[in-house]
């Protein structure tokens, strides 16, 4: 089996750079992680919503704007008629059997690169490019949004601990480059790994997040 090169391979720096004193920001790219999209007609809603909640093993699909997030699988409503569920490496999600008429699975892994942000300023860093209020009272934890990263459609959602970027794979190279040379003023950490053991830490088993 073919092994998947990442289009950051070449501009991480991994390390510590930019200002002196303790790095306001860390950046890291998680790798071999799994993306499905399920997406739904007007009239099949809950029967797919049912199913990929099923898969996620959350109790109900999140309504839009949120994310279901769990130990190694989070369940994210990116669009009204679409859910994107996101699985840690390693991890197995069961198959879905879903008719033509009912709606379609599409396997998006090859398309978008996953960011994870944290620090004390990794909220200031994001809105040098978002235009989205990221206070935590606006954008609490399990908060997902669909927004634009110079002029670049993305999808951000909040965990306990990190902010959480998906990029298209075609832009993956620019915007990385932004962020790391804008976190570079507040101190820089760079990694890249992959996800282990968990995608967000979870109370009762799972983080909703409920306006």
């Amino acid at each position: 089996m073919a092994n998947p090169l990442s289009p950051l391979q070449n501009n991480r720096k991994t390390g510590r750079s930019g200002c002196s004193g303790t790095a306001g920001v860390t950046l890291e790219e998680i790798s071999d992680f799994t993306l499905l999209q399920y997406a739904a007609w007007g009239a099949t809603l809950p029967q797919v919503g049912g199913l990929a909640a099923a898969a996620a093993s959350c109790e109900k699909a999140p309504q839009p704007g949120q994310g279901m997030l769990g130990d190694t699988v989070s369940l994210l409503r990116v669009e009204p008629l679409k859910w994107w569920l996101i699985a840690a490496p390693g991890t197995t999600v069961p198959p879905t059997d879903l008719a033509p008429q009912e709606g379609v699975i599409l396997d998006m892994q090859d398309g978008r690169r996953w960011l994870r942000i944290s620090g004390d300023r990794a909220e200031t860093l994001l809105n040098h490019f978002l235009p989205l209020n990221l206070r935590s009272s606006a954008f609490p934890v399990g908060a997902v949004a669909s927004t634009a990263f110079h002029h670049v459609g993305v999808t951000l959602w909040r965990d306990p601990d990190h902010f959480n970027l998906l990029i298209p794979r075609s832009s993956a190279q620019s915007l990385w480059e932004l962020l790391s040379e804008s976190a570079r003023q507040y101190g820089l950490v760079e990694n890249q790994r992959p996800l282990a053991s968990h995608l967000a830490r979870r109370t009762n088993n799972e983080t909703a997040y409920v306006p």
